[in-house]
């Protein structure tokens, strides 16, 4: 089968201190969890208070705005207290710290089963919303508003299965499209009724997991949804929503056929939809690839929500080494983590604790003009200029960058300049596009 990419840039990316993909462990059950309300405080306010009982995917905090879904307790017990903190952007979290003790409702027993090939879109959609499903995945947007808006979008509209691996650690998302491939495929056919104009579905594979790929196409024969197998290039930034975009018309052009609009989605918050719809279960766990080079032993964990970090690389022998930097997600693109007690919330898929060998922390230096950054980009841009301009000349014309934060310009830079980070902090302020 041919393999399609986008056009321009990117870098082949590999990293041996993350986990390797072949198997998965069970995490402990955290005696005390610190189940988040919310990715950030704003919109989601607790519906318990300390001392209450509260039962495993029991609600404890109602959302109150658009971008925000309800929360669930991961484990049963008592809540002991609300807490707060600042991350390393400033942004502000709210979290209920749960004593686990009493009987699990659905950990260790057979779930029941609800048909939901009878219940309209709608509905399929409210459960979805109540039980607060999200991408799985950086700002955790609720999967419900995805839907509305993926309706509003056209009349013609494809959904596409992302299991595109560019980056090591997405291990994780490999774990579980290989173990729960069923409900990845099932997840998508109850997204796509929610939906309603869905017209096909296309399962796009990075090209090296060609097997997995052919498995979830013969999966989705169970149901009645035209589908296709497309492999991808493998190179960072493949995943990202634009970069697929990208490859996805040159397929689509190529075969002379109308896609129209897309929706694409990853694994995790398919399996999510599948739980949520046809077990009336909230997202109680996730998978989550655990290294680095300062863990001993990094590994795939399935993970409750609410349990702290610190445990889990505990759970991997410990550090091995001094930790320097530690991010949840990719080190690429990741959120820096600083407290070891922060807990793994519904968008966290990886957790990488670097020595500062591994976090190639050296001296920045003057630009040499060596024009890497501009060979990677996979927009087009010029880092070095824009950077320059920001730093030098201040911020008038620059215009529209369409930069997203990839990070590609930053990893091949011989002179440490923080190009991507500057860019984007500018985009944040509203100075620039």
């Amino acid at each position: 089968m041919k393999i399609y990419s986008f056009p321009r840039g990117g870098i082949p990316y590999d990293d041996p201190t993350a986990p390797q993909k072949d198997s998965v462990a069970n995490a402990f059950l955290p005696a005390i969890s610190i189940v988040p309300l919310g990715i950030s405080s704003d919109g989601v306010y607790p519906v318990v208070t300390p001392g209450a009982l509260v039962k495993e995917g029991m609600l404890i905090g109602r959302a109150s705005k658009t971008g925000t879904v309800n929360a669930h307790a991961s484990v049963p017990g008592k809540v002991l207290r609300k807490i707060s903190w600042k991350d390393n952007d400033g942004l502000t979290t709210d979290a209920l710290v749960i004593k686990m003790e009493g009987a699990f409702e659905k950990l260790g027993r057979k779930e029941e089963l609800f048909q939901w090939n009878g219940m309209s879109g709608p509905d399929i959609q409210r459960t979805i919303s109540e039980l607060g499903i999200v991408e799985m995945e950086k700002n955790g947007r609720p999967l419900s508003e995805m839907i509305s808006a993926a309706r509003r979008k056209s009349k013609k509209l494809t959904l596409v299965i992302r299991c595109v691996f560019d980056d090591p650690w997405l291990a994780a998302d490999y774990a579980l499209c290989r173990d729960r491939f069923d409900a990845v495929i099932e997840g998508a056919a109850i997204v796509a009724k929610a939906v309603f104009n869905v017209s096909q579905i296309i399962i796009a594979v990075s090209h090296r997991e060609n097997e997995l790929g052919e498995t979830l196409l013969n999966e989705m024969k169970k149901y009645e949804y035209q589908s296709a197998l497309v492999l991808t290039g493998s190179r960072y930034p493949q995943r990202n929503n634009r970069e697929l975009e990208l490859a996805l018309r040159i397929y689509e052009k190529k075969e002379e056929m109308d896609l129209g609009a897309l929706l694409i989605l990853g694994p995790a918050v398919l399996a999510a939809a599948c739980d949520a719809v046809k077990h009336k279960r909230p997202i109680l766990d996730r998978y989550v690839a655990v290294g680095g080079s300062a863990v001993k032993r990094p590994q795939i964990m399935r993970v409750r929500i609410g349990t702290r970090i610190g445990e889990l690389i505990e759970q991997c022998g410990g550090f091995s080494d001094k930790p320097y930097r530690i991010v949840t997600g990719s080190p690429l693109s990741g959120r820096e983590v600083m407290y070891l007690d922060e807990p793994v919330g519904k968008t966290c898929y990886a957790i990488a604790a670097m020595t500062k060998a591994q976090a190639a922390i050296h001296k920045q230096q003057n630009c040499i003009n060596c024009g890497e950054c501009r060979a990677v980009c996979p927009v087009g841009l010029d880092p070095q200029n824009i950077y320059k301009r920001i730093k030098n000349l201040g911020l008038d014309n620059l215009g529209t960058t369409g930069c997203y934060g990839c990070g590609c310009c930053k990893i091949v830079c011989p002179a440490a300049l923080p190009l991507s980070e500057i860019i984007l902090e500018k985009k944040q302020e509203g100075k620039i596009a």
